[in-house]
C-alpha cells in the first residue's frame, strides 16, 4: 500500500540570542481540537502549489503575523497514525532564527509566548515531542530524519538517522 501522508511543516522561532521560543499555547479552539491545552511551534498543511519553505513561510506569516528572514531545515518526521482518524503525516521542521516584524499574542489557535528553551519540556507539549524537541532545539545538531508512528493518540516507536555531513 502507498504511503500518502498529510505534509505540512513544523517551525520554532528563537529569539535572537537563542534562549527563547515562541511558541503557541492550543486553547482557542476548545476540548474538541486535538491539540486543546499543548504547546506547540507553527505550521501546518502544505498547500497543493507551495514548496515547503513557502509553506513555512506563509504559515509563520498567518500564525504570527511575522516574516522568516532566515530559516533553516532541521529535520523531517514520519509519523504514521498521528491524525484523528488515524491519518499518516510526513512533517518538514525548521529552525527560524532571523525575523521581522513583531509576534502576534494570539491567533485562531491560542495564546503566543516566548518561551525559555531549557524549559520547554516541563510544559504539556506532545508526548512525541519529547523525543525529537531536544534535537531541534540544539542548534548545532545535524539535520536528521525520523519516524514516529502513532497508535491510539500516543506514539509507539522512536527512530531517526542522521546522514554524514
Amino acid at each position: 500500500m502507498p504511503y500518502t501522508p498529510i505534509l505540512a511543516t513544523l517551525g520554532y522561532v528563537f529569539s535572537e540570542d537563542r534562549r527563547l521560543v515562541l511558541l503557541v499555547h492550543r486553547t482557542a479552539r476548545g476540548p474538541l481540537d486535538p491539540h486543546f491545552g499543548k504547546f506547540n511551534g507553527l505550521g501546518g498543511k502544505l498547500e497543493r502549489d507551495e514548496d515547503i519553505v513557502a509553506g513555512m513561510r506563509r504559515e509563520i506569516l498567518e500564525e504570527a503575523g511575522i516574516v522568516c528572514d532566515e530559516l533553516h531545515l532541521a529535520a523531517t518526521i514520519s509519523w504514521p497514525g498521528f491524525g484523528r482518524a488515524g491519518e499518516d503525516w510526513f512533517g518538514f521542521l525548521f529552525r527560524i532564527t532571523q525575523f521581522s516584524g513583531t509576534p502576534l499574542e494570539s491567533n485562531d489557535e491560542g495564546t503566543l509566548g516566548w518561551v525559555e528553551v531549557d524549559r520547554v519540556l516541563e510544559l504539556p507539549v506532545w508526548e512525541g515531542d519529547r523525543s525529537f524537541l531536544p534535537r531541534i532545539f540544539d542548534l548545532a545538531s545535524p539535520f536528521f530524519h525520523g519516524v514516529m508512528p502513532y497508535a491510539d493518540g500516543r506514539p509507539t516507536d522512536w527512530r531517526f538517522s542522521v546522514l554524514p555531513r
